[in-house]
């Protein structure tokens, strides 16, 4: 299937999606600092789970169809693994905060560029070398590890950030082989069969109130996948992911905003090398593709 690539509508759709994800991660933080995080990610994955069987049974050949894998340990791996991060992130929400959590967040794509070498046998050459280190740095200069005043909870994003970077080689890994169809499949489904044995036991009553912030948490989830890949159909990935980083921009105005959060200077000297170092290593892939 050729791809389209109008970049300035993919663009559009990424800067779409990044805000709706904050947004999505600003309603976590409340609801998650009023009830069990386990409920309240089991809760979205039920939501996210029908939009991606609804997603399956349109498609030809079905739910059979999206299922079918060479790979279904590596793809319930997958599912569980992205279950697991998104119970990490959420409780680092309730912990430190949005703008910090996102600030070492940010470091994921850095720490893909790093594994990618030992994980998929990709070739890392030593400018993106460089820019991992200076990266890393930059998470050092958040993290303050030699502060007096370190808080270890600090370290709490930065685990959620390798599990995802994890996660995303496991998919490129096993998009090998299976279609990008089966991994959505597997993801939604596995994560909500692993919260639902989990979560359910961790039920509590929740207000009125609070179930609508609830059911706009489960529509911005689906809405900003729906719109993710849309982004992807529509323009090349390295074009477009670059502007993924608007998510710490948005998810720091919602959390000073809403939520009274303040930005100290060590994050935000950090989240910017971060950033970076981040956006090099995707121009040095692209020039990488198109040199071959």
């Amino acid at each position: 299937m050729s791809q389209s690539n109008n970049i300035p509508l993919g663009i559009g759709l990424m800067v779409l999606t990044t805000f709706v994800f904050a947004v999505q991660d600003g309603l976590s933080r409340h609801l998650a600092g009023e009830y069990n995080v386990l409920m309240v990610v089991m809760i979205r994955y039920w939501f996210f789970a029908a939009f991606v069987i609804s997603i399956a049974g349109r498609k030809a050949g079905g739910l059979r169809a999206a299922a079918r894998t060479t790979q279904p340990i590596l793809q319930g791996l997958r599912g569980l693994l992205l279950a697991a991060e998104i119970c990490v992130m959420v409780a680092a929400f309730t912990i430190l905060g949005l703008v910090e959590s996102h600030a070492v967040f940010t470091c994921y794509p850095l720490l893909v560029a790093a594994l990618s070498g030992p994980v998929l046998g990709e070739s890392v050459g030593w400018r993106r070398w460089s820019a991992i280190g200076v990266g890393f740095i930059g998470v050092l200069i958040i993290l303050q590890p030699g502060m007096s005043v370190f808080d270890p909870a600090a370290a709490i994003p930065l685990l959620a950030a390798t599990m995802f970077a994890v996660y995303g080689l496991l998919t490129r890994y096993v998009s090998r082989k299976d279609t990008t169809a089966t991994s959505f499949f597997w993801t939604g489904t596995m994560g909500a069969v692993a919260m639902t044995l989990v979560g359910l036991w961790f039920w509590e009553p929740m207000t009125g109130r609070d179930w609508v912030f609830m059911a706009c948490l489960c529509v911005t989830g689906v809405t900003g996948h729906w719109l993710l890949i849309k982004c992807y159909e529509v323009a090349e990935a390295s074009a477009v992911q670059p502007f993924a980083y608007l998510q710490l921009v948005f998810a720091a105005i919602i959390g000073i905003t809403l939520f009274g959060e303040t930005v100290k200077l060590n994050v935000a000297i950090g989240a910017a090398i971060i950033v970076a170092a981040g956006l090099f290593t995707f121009w040095r892939e692209r020039v990488k593709r198109a040199s071959h």
